[in-house]
């Protein structure tokens, strides 16, 4: 059984924002291979979640690097994997513990 992906408010913000940003700053084929990235890595989560290391911080919270500046933060069950946030590498890793409750 495939886990059902699911963004929360915050995930979803930080992505948003984080996308508006790399076509602003950067250009669409830089947010389009982003995407491609963040694809790849959600479906490695998706087919093994344990695949990733547990967060040193937070227990139970599990984070796959996707690129060098954007680490993805979720947590899983039997049918679902619950993605925290999306966490900036270059901010202050203080910063984490208020983005990951809810």
């Amino acid at each position: 059984m495939k886990r059902e992906i699911r963004l929360s408010k915050r995930a979803m913000q930080k992505l948003d924002s984080l996308l508006v940003y790399l076509e602003e700053e950067w250009s669409t084929k830089v947010k389009y291979e982003f995407v491609q990235k963040l694809d790849k890595s959600l479906k490695q989560i998706q087919k093994l979640p344990d695949s990733f290391p547990e967060s040193e911080k937070i227990r139970g919270l599990r984070k796959c690097v996707v690129t060098k500046q954007t680490t993805v933060f979720y947590r899983y069950s039997e049918a679902t994997i619950d993605v925290v946030t999306i966490f900036d590498n270059r901010k202050n890793p203080k910063s984490l513990k208020k983005e990951t409750k809810e």
